[in-house]
């Protein structure tokens, strides 16, 4: 079968990646385990056999009847046949509990479906995803450098991010045009940096990241003064990508106390 570009398909096949990213995941029995595209079913085989009972999101119904007898006989597995930027995470950890994701995300949604997913934390113990490397080293990406951006600060905000392992492209079919990466978040129960709105502390990352290049001064201004940057303890000349997401947390806060006083 041959992979659609549409859907961003790149099919995992190397037996030594599947092995690493079962070792960095270490499924347990009767654990909720999901993953996300699971394609031909070559990590999701070696899923169902640990876990007994798993949860995929799946697009693609042509791959369905290989990913079915590939599976057959290993244990439960229940296919959820639509678009995994719309699919409920949140409900499906109310029917099996917390839930653990895993999957080879598609180069072409991977940042939106962060996001969605992180909508969603709340519901989710952890998550192994591959990336496109550049993706990856944007999750993890310290302030400063040309990596750091919204992603970065959101993510972070939420979890704790580890970087696992590089993935060459010879390891997929169709091999990709970039190398990929394994990552694994963890949400914070409670994040080190707690913002008091998170929605304006959201509008603030965002818009602060709309224009980079720009002074802080300049790429929030329709949300706050220099003085209000000031008083949160930074200097309205930096850049945006300079700033911590402490710093962002900072900002955010103290131009919604100003506002609400």
């Amino acid at each position: 079968m041959r992979a659609k570009k549409h859907f961003g398909q790149h099919f995992l096949h190397d037996p030594s990646v599947i092995d690493k990213i079962l070792l960095a995941l270490s499924p347990r029995q009767g654990e909720a385990v999901v993953e996300i595209g699971p394609g031909r079913g070559a990590l999701t085989r070696s899923l169902l056999a640990a876990v007994g009972e798993l949860d995929v999101v799946e697009i693609d119904p042509d791959v369905l009847p290989e990913l079915e007898s590939r599976c057959a006989g290993l244990g439960t597995l229940r296919i959820h046949r639509l678009d995994v930027l719309r699919f409920d995470f949140a409900e499906l950890a109310r029917q099996r509990g917390t839930l653990r994701i895993v999957g080879n995300l598609p180069y072409n949604i991977s940042t939106p479906l962060l996001f969605h997913i992180l909508d969603q934390r709340g519901c989710m113990r952890d998550a192994h995803f591959m990336l496109q490397k550049e993706v990856a080293e944007r999750l993890a990406a310290e302030p400063g450098g040309g990596d750091y951006g919204r992603l970065s600060v959101m993510v972070q905000y939420h979890c704790a991010v580890t970087s696992l392992f590089n993935v060459k492209p010879g390891a997929f079919s169709p091999p990709p045009r970039v190398d990929s990466s394994v990552v694994r978040l963890v949400p914070y129960a409670s994040p080190p940096h707690r913002a008091d709105d998170e929605n304006w502390f959201g509008l603030v990352v965002n818009t602060a990241f709309q224009q980079r290049r720009k002074t802080l001064r300049n790429a929030v201004k329709r949300l706050m003064d220099a003085e209000t940057i000031e008083k949160a303890g930074l200097d309205p000349n930096q850049r945006p990508e300079t700033l911590s997401v402490a710093n962002f947390v900072a900002l955010a806060n103290c131009a919604k106390r100003i506002e609400d006083n």
